[in-house]
């Protein structure tokens, strides 16, 4: 996000737990906590949008995440600017349809899942305000983030021996799955942004369609991937999946096991994001190169997507050191 911001012009306010290492140009770490409400608006004077990427451990969700919500929503109305937030398809629960459009009814059947939901809750309830400081937001709903960093699915499962010549899938190989291509996700936010105004509308979900693919077809695009960047496995790369029984009966002693487990459905149940109302919001900001110029939604095939991921994971061919940096955690 900090780097697709920066990318299109904006003036990025990095507010973060920890210095990042380095930020592209364009862009300024805030030292500023994000409890100290006043003393961070003061900081951020003038910001059009806050966009809120603040994540937690899953074991400390049900006690903070609510709680740092409200802090983000809190700064937005002081700077009475557009309050984003990165979604995911927790809120829909254990039956969720198969085709997940927004405004869709949310039935969450887990407690990250209710979290979700309320801190969405939270969102409406303050756009209904009749008040100047009334809060203006946009939940943009995505599927499974690889690509760009570490602690995702991509890495942690995955491709965790992919150098060993080993592919460990979480879920079954034939039910579809959501994925976003993060540098993808992080352009749709900035053509988002664009249309801050939102017309007559102070609350909006928006849903990232991204790739939608069965496990086999994910893996398959790995394997292709991988052997791109030069990696070789033999007789072919070998594939394995989660052990979601051990998984389960170790988090009756280790809490964030349990709180893994307690997802295990997402890979079982297929699912695919409907990104009309995305297409539709963003495909009137300017003439459409405006919107190629920060990348066009999910406009990423997914081959380079892939290769692009495992180069940032170190398989293969490096990027040129002077286009990448960490990323900090907002």
């Amino acid at each position: 996000l900090v780097a697709a911001f920066a990318k299109a012009g904006w003036a990025v306010l990095a507010q973060a737990r920890r210095a990042p290492a380095a930020l592209p140009a364009g862009a300024r770490y805030l030292k500023e906590d994000l409890s100290d409400t006043q003393a961070l608006a003061d900081a951020a004077a003038g910001a059009h949008v806050v966009v809120f990427a603040v994540n937690l451990p899953y074991t400390e969700w049900h006690t903070q995440a609510l709680p740092l919500a409200r802090l983000g929503m809190d700064l937005a109305q002081r700077l009475g600017a557009l309050f984003m937030l990165p979604g995911n398809v927790y809120n829909y629960g254990a039956d969720m349809p198969a085709t997940l459009k927004p405004h869709a009814p949310q039935s969450p059947s887990t407690r990250k899942g209710r979290v979700r939901t309320d801190i969405e809750l939270e969102m409406q309830q303050r756009a209904s305000l009749e008040t100047p400081k009334r809060l203006r937001s946009v939940v943009l709903r995505a599927g499974d983030f690889f690509g760009s960093s570490t602690g995702s699915w991509f890495d942690l499962s995955i491709t965790r021996d992919l150098a060993k010549g080993k592919l460990t899938y979480p879920g079954l190989m034939d039910r579809v799955h959501a994925w976003a291509y993060v540098p993808d996700l992080a352009a749709a936010f900035v053509a988002v942004a664009r249309r801050a105004d939102l017309g007559d509308r102070f609350y909006r979900e928006l849903h990232f369609e991204g790739y939608c693919l069965t496990g086999e077809q994910f893996l398959n695009a790995v394997e292709q991937a991988a052997i791109a960047q030069g990696l070789t496995a033999g007789k072919g790369f070998k594939r394995g999946s989660m052990p979601w029984g051990l998984i389960r009966l170790g988090g009756l002693v280790v809490p964030s096991l349990r709180e893994i487990a307690e997802m295990s459905y997402l890979w079982n149940r297929p699912h695919v994001l409907d990104g009309t109302a995305l297409r539709a919001a963003v495909g009137h900001v300017g003439d459409v190169r405006d919107v190629r110029d920060v990348g066009d939604l999910a406009s990423t095939p997914l081959d380079s997507a892939l290769r692009q991921a495992l180069s940032n994971l170190g398989f293969g061919p490096q990027p040129p050191r002077s286009e990448t940096f960490p990323a900090p955690a907002l």
